[in-house]
Formats: structure tokens, C-alpha cells, sequence
């Protein structure tokens, strides 16, 4: 047995890729999209077709951000034909301090997605997870919007985002070990010293603990060891060439992360509904890693973003 079989035993394997052909390699559940990952995708022969149509609209008049739309959904529809669970659509990042244009730019990614028939509990919408993009997910869980929220890097964004209902948490593993690895090159973070893996550990601890039911999907792998210490928890997002490794690694893998075990441990409680804004912020601008990788993220979903949109003018 593959080291991929045994951990799809354990944690649900998300595709961290929207190139349809990668796709199509491994057995995943589900796929993650973002503006990074849909622009490296656009330059395969899957999607001609799709960036021809969007450059077409563009042409004929039709507004930039309704045909980005219009093309975040075709590509969720084509992925879903390969994959039996959800994709995610990304929320432009441009608007990542913009809770009222975030609830509408969500509207209007499912209704693109209602247009091509698909059901709108296969779709993720997946917002920046400052408290701006926390407070829309709230609104939008209520409407039955499932909702995944990205760039955690710190426990109040991930708890913060179960309070709020989030059907999905995105804690990245792999960015946060570069943080510290670029800031103290000398510490050894291999193993269980991981700070990524630590990060992971104590959001399912506090939030399993609390029993929310937020799921939590790891990102940003660097490493399969990143991978076998977190097997257990609800989802992954890998990477194709990481789940090549893991497919051909004979690897045993071990649950690492149980609900049964973290039931006993004393979790943080969050403070005051009232007072919970200010304590988010506070927590955030103490954490010189958090505060400076989702600053970075958003930079960089949104420069990808502008990139993928010229190539549609061009």
C-alpha cells in the first residue's frame, strides 16, 4: 500500500492544483483554486477554449470582473467532472478589507455557477481570512454559502473563522516554516520542532476541543514529513508533485492527530463576542510571522490576479 492510499485512509486529500490533466492522476475528493494556481493552469491546452471564450467577452465589452467570474466557474465546473467532492473559488484579494464586496463578489461566483448547473453545496468560497473576510463568511454561511477560509497563519483567524460558522480552515503549513526559517536560519525546525506542523496542531486542538464544526485542511506543504505529523487531521491540500512522492513512498503512515485525544486538553477560550474584534486585531499585529504572511498572500493572490486579468485584455 502507497503511502497516499494509507493516508487517504485517514484525512480527506484535497488537489492542490487546477491543471485538469494533473488532476486526473491521483484518486482526491476534492480541489483548491486560487488566482496563482488558475493563472499557472491557463497557460495548458484544457484551458484554450475557456481563455479564448473569456477574451472574446472582454472584447465584445463585457466588464473584466463578471468574465473572471464566468471563468473561475467554467474551471470549477470542469474540475468537478473529475472529482467527485468540492471545489474552491477564490474571492478576488483585491477586496480582502472589503466585507460588503466580498458578500457580493461570493453571490456572484455562485450564480455563475448556477448558470453552468452546478450545485452550489460542491462549491467552496474561499476569502481572505482578515477579520473584513471573517465577518463575510459569517453572513454568507448563513445563507448557506459554505465557505473556505484562507491564509491562516494564526489561531484567532482560525477561531474566529469557527465562530463565525466557516464550513473550512486553511492554515499554511509550509509559509509559516519559511518565516522563521528565513528569520533564524540556524534553529532546526525539522520534525515535531516544525513551527507550520505546531501552528496545525494547536487550531485542531482548540477547535476539535471546543467541538466546532469547522473543518481544518493543512496547505502549503514544503515536505512529505510535514505531511505524515499531520495525517489525521480533517483535509489536505497537496501539491502534484507531493503526491507523486507520496505515491510512490511504501511509508507507513499513523494518525498523528485524534478528536479523542485533544477532548482532554485545556483549550483557549474566545473572550466577550463584543470585545472580539479588538482582541483579534491585537492578537494578529503581536504576531510578527501572521501579520506579515497574510499581508504577503494578499499581495500576492491579488498581483496574480492583475497578471491573469492583462493576459485576458492582451
Amino acid at each position: 500500500m502507497s503511502a497516499l492510499t494509507n493516508l487517504s485512509s485517514l484525512t480527506t486529500i484535497v488537489a492542490d492544483t487546477a491543471d485538469f490533466e494533473l488532476l486526473k492522476k491521483h484518486p482526491v475528493t476534492d480541489a483548491t483554486t486560487n488566482p496563482s494556481l488558475i493563472l499557472a493552469a491557463s497557460q495548458t491546452s484544457g484551458y484554450t477554449d475557456i481563455m479564448a471564450q473569456g477574451k472574446a467577452a472582454i472584447a465584445q465589452g463585457r466588464d473584466t470582473q463578471s468574465v473572471v467570474q464566468s471563468i473561475l466557474a467554467k474551471v470549477g465546473q470542469k474540475i468537478l467532472e473529475i472529482v467527485p467532492g468540492r471545489v474552491s473559488a477564490e474571492v478576488d484579494a483585491r477586496l480582502s478589507f472589503d466585507t460588503q464586496a466580498t458578500i457580493s463578489y461570493a453571490y456572484k461566483l455562485i450564480e455563475a455557477f448556477a448558470e453552468l448547473g452546478v450545485d452550489q453545496q460542491r462549491v467552496l468560497i474561499k476569502i481572505a481570512s482578515t477579520w473584513e473576510g471573517l465577518a463575510a463568511a459569517k453572513y454568507l454561511e448563513e445563507q448557506n454559502i459554505h465557505c473556505n477560509m484562507t491564509l491562516i497563519f494564526h489561531h484567532e483567524q482560525a477561531l474566529v473563522a469557527a465562530e463565525n460558522g466557516a464550513t473550512l480552515v486553511s492554515p499554511f503549513v509550509g509559509r509559516i516554516l519559511d518565516f522563521y526559517k528565513a528569520n533564524n536560519p540556524d534553529t532546526d525546525y525539522s520534525g515535531a520542532a516544525d513551527p507550520g506542523v505546531r501552528s496545525v496542531q494547536d487550531i485542531y486542538a482548540s477547535l476539535k476541543g471546543q467541538d466546532y464544526k469547522t473543518q481544518i485542511m493543512a496547505a502549503s506543504f514544503r515536505n512529505t514529513d510535514q505531511i505524515f505529523q499531520l495525517a489525521g487531521t480533517d483535509l489536505m491540500t497537496i501539491s502534484p508533485s507531493l503526491l507523486d512522492e507520496l505515491n510512490t513512498s511504501q511509508d507507513q503512515v499513523n494518525a498523528t492527530l485524534k478528536i479523542a485525544e485533544v477532548k482532554s486538553i485545556a483549550v483557549r477560550k474566545s473572550v466577550n463576542h463584543q470585545q472580539r474584534e479588538a482582541a483579534f486585531r491585537w492578537q494578529m499585529n503581536q504576531d510578527p510571522m501572521s501579520t506579515t504572511k497574510l499581508a504577503d498572500g494578499i499581495r500576492r493572490f491579488a498581483a496574480d490576479q492583475v497578471t491573469f486579468e492583462k493576459a485576458l485584455i492582451a
